[in-house]
């Protein structure tokens, strides 16, 4: 009957046509499949020939037998809510074997059946929240359904873990909408509802373990990160104490004994950490403050408002100097700027602003000072940078000028209000936190041998006119870090010129005349100095080096020809008086200008060849740095022509002491190198001297072969030969040894030369005897020319 039913369901698909009935008829085919087997059970496998007939395949069936098992149970779950009953798990639990589904697909169709009941809570409760309806938007029902997210599963984790739990129904645990497809898109809605579950929990500002399982289920219920919970409990947690906070600000906090003790405990009960709730301590006293000030002033009443909010919320003192110079900073930078760029100038309405926002705003010293100059600053750089800009030494010495003129009537007197102000609200830390005055004797600048500069001497004027002068310049502002040394050097050196230049005026024919000037333009170069944040060392530096580029332009001119006679020592005297270098550095650059043209003189004398060591000597003995006046290789090349003059000198002389020690520490010249340069000429000038002495007998010039000799004596005594001279003509080499025998050398150099020409002691000793004898050939030839 089973297959009967089988081929007419067949039969009728393969007749149909229309897409709709194909699938009917597919389901209800796949029906009797799982009805079938369930009828049959094991026999089902050779009762029901369901491949051979119809050519299902064992995938198909499983897949008709699951589908089926799923929709039975499906419908079994629909009689499950949110009252977990253990009679209907366990009826569910035995519908699910009499369908034959397995244990895995079971607990996965539990599982997101549970989820689905959750997620009916979770809209409900999101729609709530959401709503614009006051009536329908009240948070207490949709805490009330997150209540119901909690407790059923609550119940599911209880279930799953009862001692026959093997009984119920698959899939009871914990539920998590974590990795569900739409999660990233719902989880800005689950936060929200986080959060405000996490309110109604810290809503008495108690935080303990009761409250804080809810909390962790709820994140894992909705699969939420723990960082992403813990920020949404971190800004809970602070509201809660900001409420608690203003609640008992007046009231709690102010009667305890020990304010931090009692914050404390507040950070305690609400597992707050202490650190955030000093900061937001630190937020609550900006804010007061920031609401204080909105008028422009803080009165009487504020400031022991604020007083209060710093006692009781504990804030370091430190904090709140800080809040004020940020805070009441501002208003008072921009009460000096416009005092500073007014178009009327500092007139009384401004400095009455000044004086009224120094005394109202309760500023500290160090903070109304730090603003002042921050913007005191920016405005000198300005001026700095129009300097720089200006075409020519006059202008740039002009922008300058209006600089110092800015920090004489502007800047200085707005400083004496600031401080005068401020001293009178703060007595006690106005002397401890003023600048020492610098002196003019200070240890650091008391060169005085520099005091002659006559451009120095400028700067320090009389008693009179000082106290005219620098009565309303400020020295505490400068610019000394905000420049490098080198600009500020370079800045005070052009106002410097200015002052020895003076201002030039064209007049007819292309010509320019300088204006009359007075010691007052000195003065300013002080002040300027002292704006620019330079040391008197500093300053003085300046003057030296100007002083000194001076004296050596007009030394050079008069010392053109390297020659200090005495007139030309009186000239520059009077040069040195002029400019105020003291006597001995004047000397030093005289000495230096005579030494450098000595230098190149000495120079070319070298390369002409007119300087030996004796004029080297000569040279050191007048104490003169040879190093610095002699280049090395000059030295060198000095010595080289003392050796060669030694291995030509024809006296077959040479004195190792004097060649290797004396020489080369007289020219400064290390003794190996001296020795390196001393033998390399003597090993090329050896054999040259052999064929010198051969050239020169041939031509019959006894005394040039004599000479000839005595210079490879000494070549030999640099470089000692380690065996005889070789020469074709042997004759030759006796004729050469006869000659020299005749000139009656000593015996130890005569002994040298017949070694060198190889000659035998037997062939000596003959021709000493025949030079007592009187028959030597040499002696013959030279008989027989006389003759003729």
């Amino acid at each position: 009957m089973h297959m009967e039913i089988g081929r007419r369901l067949y039969r009728e698909r393969l007749e149909t046509r229309d897409r709709d009935a194909d699938i009917e008829q597919r389901r209800a085919f796949q029906k009797l499949i799982y009805v079938s087997n369930l009828v049959f059970g094991d026999a089902s496998a050779f009762l029901l020939p369901w491949k051979r007939l119809f050519g299902i395949t064992d995938s198909q069936i499983d897949i008709a037998m699951r589908d089926n098992a799923k929709n039975l149970y499906a419908k079994q779950l629909k009689s499950i809510g949110r009252g977990l009953d253990i009679g209907t798990l366990i009826e569910v639990r035995r519908a699910q074997l009499a369908c034959k589904l397995s244990d895995e697909i079971a607990a996965d169709m539990f599982k997101e059946h549970a989820k689905k009941l959750i997620q009916e809570n979770i809209s409900t409760a999101l729609d709530i929240l959401k709503s614009r309806n006051k009536a329908t938007n009240d948070p207490t029902q949709a805490i009330e359904e997150v209540k119901s997210v909690l407790a059923f599963n609550s119940l599911l984790t209880v279930l799953s873990k009862h001692p026959q739990g093997d009984r119920f129904a698959c899939g009871l645990g914990p539920i998590s909408l974590g990795g569900e497809h739409d999660h990233d898109r719902r989880a800005g809605d689950l936060k929200i509802l986080y959060r405000a579950y996490a309110t109604e929990v810290l809503s008495e500002g108690l935080l303990d373990n009761e409250k804080l399982t809810p909390l962790n289920d709820l994140r894992n219920i909705f699969g939420l990160g723990k960082r992403e919970a813990e920020s949404i409990i971190s800004d809970v947690k602070s509201q809660a104490y900001r409420k608690r906070l203003a609640k008992c600000f007046n009231s709690d906090l102010a009667a305890a004994p020990s304010k931090a003790s009692f914050l404390q405990n507040l950070c305690e009960e609400l597992h707050f950490d202490p650190e955030l709730a000093s900061k937001m301590h630190e937020d609550i006293y900006r804010q007061k403050l920031q609401q204080f000030v909105a008028d422009g002033e803080l009165s009487k009443d504020e400031t022991e408002a604020l007083m209060a909010f710093q006692v009781r919320l504990c804030i370091p003192q430190e904090t709140v100097d800080a809040a004020h110079a940020d805070i009441c900073g501002q208003l008072f930078e921009k009460v000096v700027k416009e005092a500073i760029v007014s178009v009327d100038g500092y007139n009384a309405d401004r400095r009455e602003a000044v004086r009224k926002a120094a005394q109202s705003l309760n500023l500290k010293k160090e903070a109304a000072m730090t603003i002042f100059s921050k913007a005191v600053r920016k405005l000198f750089l300005n001026y700095i940078q129009r300097a720089k800009a200006a075409g020519n030494r006059i202008e740039q010495a002009k922008e300058l000028k209006k600089l110092i003129s800015f920090n004489t009537v502007v800047v200085s007197e707005l400083l004496s209000d600031i401080k005068g102000e401020l001293t009178a609200a703060e007595p006690a830390t106005s002397s401890a936190t003023s600048e020492p005055e610098t002196t003019e004797s200070e240890g650091e600048d008391g060169d005085y041998e520099w005091e002659s500069l006559e451009t120095l001497k400028k700067t320090r004027p009389d008693k009179e006119l000082k106290e005219k002068l620098e009565k309303s310049s400020q020295k505490e502002i400068t610019l000394k870090d905000d420049l490098p040394l080198s600009d500020r050097a370079e800045l005070y050196r052009t106002y410097l010129m200015f002052c020895i230049t003076g201002e030039t005026t064209n007049v007819s024919f292309g010509t320019a005349i300088s204006t009359k000037k007075d010691n007052s333009e000195y003065m300013m170069l002080k002040q300027l100095g002292n704006i620019l944040g330079l040391t008197r060392k500093e300053a003085q530096d300046v003057h030296i080096k100007l002083a000194e580029k001076a004296f050596v332009e007009q030394a050079e001119v008069v010392l053109a020809d390297g020659k200090l006679t005495e007139s030309k020592a009186d000239q520059l005297a009077k040069i040195q008086k002029q400019v105020g270098l003291p006597a001995d550095h004047a000397q030093k650059i005289i000495k230096s200008i005579t030494t450098t043209k000595l230098s190149s003189a000495i120079e070319a004398s070298i390369s002409r060849g007119q300087i030996g060591i004796q004029q080297v000597r000569g040279l050191k003995e007048a104490d003169f740095k040879l190093d610095s006046l002699i280049s090395e290789p000059l030295r060198e090349t000095i010595y080289k022509k003392c050796a060669e003059e030694i291995f030509s000198s024809g006296t077959g002389d040479f004195d190792e002491d004097e060649v290797y020690v004396k020489m080369p520490a007289d020219l400064m010249i290390s003794a190996e190198k001296a020795k390196s340069i001393v033998q390399g000429i003597a090993k090329l000038r050896l054999e040259n001297a052999l064929v010198q002495a051969i050239a020169l007998l041939r031509q019959k010039k006894k005394d040039g072969v004599i000479s000839s000799l005595n210079d490879l004596l000494a070549c030999d005594a640099a470089v000692p030969a380690s065996k005889p001279l070789s020469w074709p003509t042997l004759g030759e080499l006796d004729d050469l040894y006869c000659v020299y025998m005749k000139s009656i050398p000593k015996p130890d150099k005569l002994s040298r030369l017949q070694y060198l020409l190889a000659i035998s002691a037997e062939k000596a000793n003959e021709l000493q005897d025949a030079a007592t004898a009187g028959t030597l050939p040499v002696t013959a030839q030279e008989e027989e020319e006389l003759a003729f």
